[in-house]
């Protein structure tokens, strides 16, 4: 572990309550959330322990009464709470309705947010940009619908097209908001302080969006000139949403993060972008046990891992919650504080993210790069119009289907038309990354990193038609197209360029074809065009997720067009994903695989995700184990100490002919532990606090030279490890 700056913000976390020694977490950065009475206060004990302070709060939901009260401007504002078609307010609280992001608002919250700039931060958070599918009904989305489209407002539930414009134009009406609050508080951070002021948006990813039925601007950020980056709102539970794999339904944490993070780079890739993965060692719901928040805690861990080109996280939400809250016991009976050993792990992953900026980088598996093209329209199409089951519009969050009978309604909320072409391949260990189509039109080559594109109309809709020409530029030019899709989707005939300009097409995917040169083609086949291929399959995407002889039968068209023209690459199936980010080594098996053989690896590591730290020379990972490590045998050094992993934050490390000294932070209460790299066997380790010297338990491991010691840090004084040898 290296001593970094702060100021790097390479982890940080977000926490609503006033300073306390017992979730201290020591990361670089803290996100003091809300913006009521007591922010300065809060913001000013933060920085007083030390730490860069951000502001965060809710664009689309907040503690905002005074607004819709009208205390704010003498006039009130529940016309622009969101509204479903029953005429109910939706709400995230009592008095706390998700808002239709109206010009009116968005001044309101400028006027807000200029408080946390007067009080000095340095960057600012505005969360969620969120509007339900289930929403559009208010009588300021009326108003702003007739602004945007100079027509009268339509029930979305009428039609596939007043549904899809609908959701186009809640999409809109965030981007809007953001672009008009992050430009004005620049403006005054300079005008006022010449201080610049960073704006970053955390949300959850798009495909979370998508199955969750919310709307969100999500690459349209990327039009933005005065956002900075993005704080990808990925954790336990989102990824815990239950979805299908060769017809079985059921929580696939892992694989459903490692898509989610895959997801959420595609907004910093080729920018200069910040991007923090997110992480939540419990989650909203309050009614699983400690065990169950720490195995799928470690599972979204270890899937951030596998994407190396993000190195900054956020490393819990609320960690007052975590470290003061208490959980269900696993007997049921009770509720019970963070078990000791769990507490502990969790600051050294926390330190150990820290730690994960490393330039040496190794992929295990096809070096091939495989896309699943999504689209920002994926969220426009998320009500069924397959069935009057008047439940068909209820809010979905992941948690609860109670409400939802029909089988058609749970089909949609199992997204299974993306599923379908992402887990047959996942599963498989094959890494696919799901690919912003949209940025084809932003940013030039962007598809040239790929050797094959998945893509399917049946689930969303090509905004532009330019699209096509850069894809099938791509396609001649080398690529690997495959395409999946029956022409069944109701919402092919919205009102879209497709169907409105001089020249018509019934579906999308005519344009497309055409555009290949297959403009009479609608026959399932392999098509080769210019250098590269086409793969058309003619069924349903959900069809691959629901039973498995349609999963079959698309990785065969993907393996026959790899290996047609001559491409010759072949699929490289495995049970596991691997990667090696600088001396760490990350490893998941998955279960439903091809098989549950173990991984098995030897060598010479400290197993991060155990309290305790130990040197092992062997690990074996059966399904669904995940592993951290520090791999011992890279790159050691013989000469000086180096700290392998620890539960605190290091600094000022003191080197001597006879030892060294370095000061650790940390929570009080909590146990803390290192394991340190020594080039001579110690013979004492003293913890010394204020002035105050004992010493303290540890372990030396002869083979590996590292020494193992056990502690607490204080509240109220230095903490500081010191170790001698002969």
């Amino acid at each position: 572990m290296n001593i970094r700056d702060r100021r790097e913000e390479r982890t940080g976390f977000q926490e609503s309550a006033p300073y306390k020694a017992t979730y201290d977490l020591q990361s670089d950065f803290v996100m003091v959330y809300g913006i009521d009475e007591s922010m300065p206060t809060r913001i000013q004990e933060w920085k007083n322990k030390g730490y860069v302070v951000h502001l965060m709060t809710g664009i689309a939901w907040g503690e905002y009464q005074d607004y819709l009260y009208g205390k704010f401007d003498g006039r009130e504002h529940w016309d622009e709470a969101q509204k479903n078609k029953q005429g109910s307010h939706i709400l995230h609280g009592k008095d706390i309705p998700y808002m239709v992001p109206t010009v009116a608002f968005t001044q309101y919250l400028t006027s807000r947010i200029k408080l946390a700039v007067d009080a000095g931060v340095e960057a600012i958070h505005l969360e969620e940009p969120e509007f339900w599918v289930d929403g559009g009904y208010s009588e300021s989305f009326k108003r702003e619908w007739q602004v945007y489209y100079k027509e009268p407002w339509q029930p979305p539930h009428e039609s596939v097209d007043a549904q899809y414009r609908a959701s186009h134009l809640k999409a809109y009406l965030y981007k809007r908001s953001l672009d008009r609050l992050c430009s004005e508080l620049k403006e005054y951070a300079l005008v006022k302080y010449n201080r610049f002021l960073r704006f970053y948006v955390p949300t959850h990813s798009l495909i979370n969006y998508t199955q969750w039925r919310i709307v969100s601007p999500e690459s349209m950020l990327l039009d933005l000139p005065a956002i900075d980056g993005y704080i990808a709102q990925i954790w336990t539970g989102t990824s815990r949403t239950k979805n299908v794999y060769e017809g079985v339904r059921k929580e696939r944490t892992f694989e459903t993060a490692l898509l989610e993070y895959g997801m959420m780079q595609e907004l910093v890739s080729g920018t200069d972008r910040n991007m923090w993965f997110l992480h939540d060692p419990i989650e909203d719901n309050p009614r699983y046990t400690w065990s169950d928040y720490k195995k799928n805690y470690l599972k979204t861990v270890v899937a951030s891992l596998l994407h190396p080109e993000i190195s900054q996280y956020e490393i819990s939400p609320w960690p007052k919650r975590i470290f003061d809250g208490k959980y269900q016991n696993e007997e049921g009976t009770g509720k019970e504080e963070i078990p000791e050993e769990y507490a502990t792990t969790l600051l050294t992953i926390m330190h150990t993210l820290g730690d994960m900026n490393q330039e040496d980088i190794q992929e295990y598996g096809m070096a091939e790069k495989i896309g699943v093209l999504v689209s920002d329209s994926m969220m426009y199409q998320r009500k069924n119009f397959h069935t009057d089951d008047k439940d068909s519009s209820q809010r979905y969050d992941g948690t609860d289907t109670n409400t939802v009978t029909n089988d058609d309604d749970i089909d949609l909320l199992n997204f299974s038309h993306f599923y379908g072409l992402a887990l047959p391949l996942i599963k498989r260990g094959i890494m696919v990354r799901p690919v912003q189509f949209d940025n084809v039109r932003r940013f030039s080559n962007y598809l040239n990193d790929y050797r094959l594109l998945i893509l399917s109309y049946e689930f969303q809709k090509p905004e532009y038609p330019d699209l096509h020409m850069a894809l099938a530029k791509w396609v001649r030019e080398g690529g690997v197209l495959i395409y999946v899709g029956n022409d069944q989707d109701p919402y092919h005939y919205v009102r879209e360029w497709w169907n409105t300009g001089k020249i018509k097409y019934d579906v999308p995917r005519e344009h497309l074809f055409e555009i290949l040169g297959l403009s009479n083609e609608k026959e399932q086949s392999i098509y080769e065009i210019g250098k590269g291929v086409l793969g058309f399959l003619n069924i349903s995407p959900e069809d691959c997720a629901n039973d498995r002889k349609s999963a079959e039968m698309y990785r065969d068209l993907i393996t026959t067009c790899l290996n047609t023209n001559n491409h010759q690459v072949e699929l490289e199936e495995k049970n596991y994903f691997m990667v090696k980010r600088g001396p760490y080594r990350i490893a998941a098996v998955m279960d439903e695989s091809i098989s549950a053989a173990p991984l098995k690896l030897n060598g010479h590591f400290v197993n991060l995700f155990d309290p305790a730290l130990p040197v092992i020379t062997q690990l074996q990972l059966g399904p669904e184990d995940m592993t951290l490590l520090y791999d011992l045998d890279d790159d050691m050094p013989e000469t000086e100490m180096k700290v392998i992993a620890a539960s605190s934050r290091i600094e000022d490390v003191i080197h001597h002919d006879s030892g060294f000294e370095m000061d650790v932070k940390g929570p009080e209460k909590i146990k803390a532990v290192a394991r340190i790299f020594c080039p001579k066997k110690p013979i004492q380790a003293n913890l010394i606090i204020g002035h105050k010297s004992t010493s303290i338990e540890w372990d030396w491991h002869e083979e590996s030279k590292t020494i193992f010691v056990q502690y607490f840090h204080s509240s109220t004084d230095s903490t500081k490890i010191s170790v001698k040898w002969s």
